[in-house]
């Protein structure tokens, strides 16, 4: 009697199985996740031998678990996905401007350079290659990192959808920029230039430019509400944004949309400044002033004379109709007057660059030169190292003052100004410095040091606190602390709402020695520790602590934070559970 085999277990569901089918091939199948529809995405691949089979199984088990295994669904080349990135996602979610940007970078480039490549045998070796034959063509440096910096970021959209496992253009080196050093006007060039101007239709636009350095659409988008004649100050709102245009006959002309007799603009005229330093007050010398009140007289002139063909729309700078200026016509208008002055040849923004410098030649303090030229303060001390330039009459101002400090004839002996408590640098030279333990913010005034270190000896009691005094040339260099921007008033300071939880594998809540909740004190050059959000929640998974998930969330609104707290949690919770869903990996 024959002994009775022992029933096969059962494989469990979404388990890989490997098996030779009736056609004498060996078929292997791996569940990687679930599809749009629900359903198990369960793939499949097949090899001749048994070895084959198993070796792609394992890849494909080893990419589910990394959370790297390509989407299902279309087979995506460069050319595809780029058109699909640029008109279907990036139109949506960037400014117009950008969006031009964009599509020049991928119609006119990458698509017929790159465009055939399958999205996922793209090599950064092909971007290296595909840049210096645009370099070797003819195109500009500037011109081939801009379509770096394009792909880039489409191709970081495409692996964040996870059709791709990882970015060959955040691999492949950009190509190499050379800084152009921009040489600005004299002040003697500047005032050649505004004599010209005088003799031209919108003198004051120029005016603008040279003195203030407003960027080319913060001057088109002007409006009269936008100029306070009596508190003389002129408001930056909005930016005029370069017209989009369509054929109005039909595309019958045989024209270009932008020179069809009948084409119609589709895009908006101007868009508000996008951050709050573009939006702010400048104040505008009386000459200036003076010009634009000349100018608005001229402009109710001009509407009399164009009568039922002029549009009123409120902007400061029209055309012979009162519609907005064209972008590119400002253009060209700007290189009739360099030729008329007989100026040498620059861009139009290099008249930011110059009035730029002028601020720095009249010495005026870097917090009124960011809120004058709209820089933001995370960003400025770049900014004014871009834009402000070592003229001559820079160089030659600060060697007077060195001179006169190290060789002047009315000069106090160190030793009788220590004792008389007066600091051995002269006072528009010193920066008073608070130290708190290893942090150091600049001021410009010593009553603003001594205040906010009382008010944070208040806060932190264990910590030192005390105020020292630099140069002005030491602290711009050595910069300490990544922002060498010097402050002219006390920061302002709000409470910081905290909540955290931690879960263990399985979604269970881990006790930890921290509370749950609480609250700090935060000044604002903490930027980079705290938030001036109401509420912001993410939630991460700790490295090397056993797969715990961990919630945090912060705010400076106390019921928001409570809110988010909860909703945060509940994602722990799923994250600790479900590891694969989020992409996360043992590998740390």
């Amino acid at each position: 009697m024959t002994r009775a085999s022992a029933p096969k277990s059962r494989q469990p569901n979404g388990a890989s199985s490997i098996f030779q089918g009736k056609d004498g091939r060996w078929h292997g199948y791996v569940t990687v996740g679930t599809k749009d529809n629900g359903k198990p995405d369960r793939r499949h691949v097949s090899r001749r031998t048994r070895p084959e089979v198993t070796k792609l199984v394992r890849e494909l088990e080893r990419q589910r678990n990394k959370g790297t295994v390509p989407k299902a669904g279309q087979s995506w080349t460069l050319g595809s996905w780029l058109t699909h990135w640029v008109e279907d996602i990036a139109a949506a979610h960037v400014s117009e401007n950008t969006i031009d940007g964009y599509r020049v970078a991928v119609n006119h480039h990458l698509i017929p350079g790159l465009g055939a490549h399958r999205l996922e045998k793209l090599e950064p070796d092909h971007l290296e290659r595909f840049y210096k034959k645009m370099q070797d063509s003819g195109s500009a440096a500037g011109t081939a990192h801009q379509v770096h910096r394009t792909v880039r970021t489409a191709l970081n959209e495409a692996v964040r959808r996870a059709h791709l496992s990882a970015n060959p253009a955040a691999i492949a080196k950009a190509p190499r920029l050379e800084g152009e050093e921009v040489e600005p006007y004299t002040v003697e060039e500047v005032q050649r230039l505004l004599a010209e101007a005088g003799k031209h239709r919108n003198t004051a636009r120029w005016v603008i430019a040279l003195a203030l350095g407003l960027r080319q659409g913060e001057v088109l988008g002007m409006q009269w509400d936008d100029a306070d004649f009596e508190l003389g100050v002129i408001r930056v709102r909005r930016g005029r944004l370069r017209p989009r245009y369509k054929h109005g006959c039909g595309d019958r002309c045989g024209r270009k949309p932008g020179s069809c007799p009948q084409k119609i603009n589709t895009r908006r005229e101007t868009k508000n400044a996008k951050s709050r330093a573009g939006q702010r007050p400048i104040g505008a010398p009386d000459e200036l002033l003076q010009l634009l009140r000349q100018h608005k007289e001229e402009q109710a002139r001009e509407r009399a004379r164009a009568r039922d063909l002029w549009t009123e729309k409120g902007y400061v700078f029209t055309s012979p109709t009162g519609e907005p200026l064209n972008p590119n016509t400002d253009y060209h208008k700007w290189k009739e007057l360099l030729r008329a002055a007989g100026a040498r040849d620059a861009r139009l923004h290099d008249a930011r660059h110059t009035a730029a410098t002028v601020l720095l030649i009249l010495g005026v303090p870097d917090a009124v030169v960011d809120a004058i030229m709209g820089w933001e303060p995370g960003k400025s001390a770049r900014m004014r190292r871009r834009y402000q330039h070592l003229t001559s009459r820079v160089l030659k101002d600060t060697a007077a003052k060195v001179g006169g400090l190290l060789w002047g004839t009315d000069q106090t002996p160190k030793s009788a100004a220590s004792e008389a408590g007066q600091s051995p640098v002269p006072a528009e030279l010193v920066v008073h410095v608070a130290r708190l333990g290893e942090r150091r913010v600049p001021f410009l005034h010593r009553e603003h040091a001594d205040e906010f270190v009382a008010r944070w000896s208040e806060d932190w009691p264990d910590h030192t606190a005390e105020v020292e005094e630099w140069d002005r040339w030491r602290w711009e260099q050595q910069d300490p602390d990544g922002a060498s921007a010097i402050r002219d008033r006390v920061p302002e300071r709000a409470v910081v709402f905290h909540a955290r939880a931690l879960f263990l594998p399985g979604g269970d809540r881990a006790a930890t020695g921290l509370p749950e909740q609480w609250s700090v004190p935060a000044w604002d050059f903490e930027t980079d520790r705290y938030t001036d959000r109401a509420s912001a929640w993410r939630t991460a998974r700790r490295p090397g602590s056993g797969q715990e998930v961990e919630a945090q969330v912060r705010g400076t609104d106390k019921a928001a934070v409570e809110a988010a707290f909860a909703e945060a949690c509940a994602q722990a919770v799923d994250r600790a559970r479900h590891p694969g869903k989020y992409g996360d990996t043992d590998e740390w």
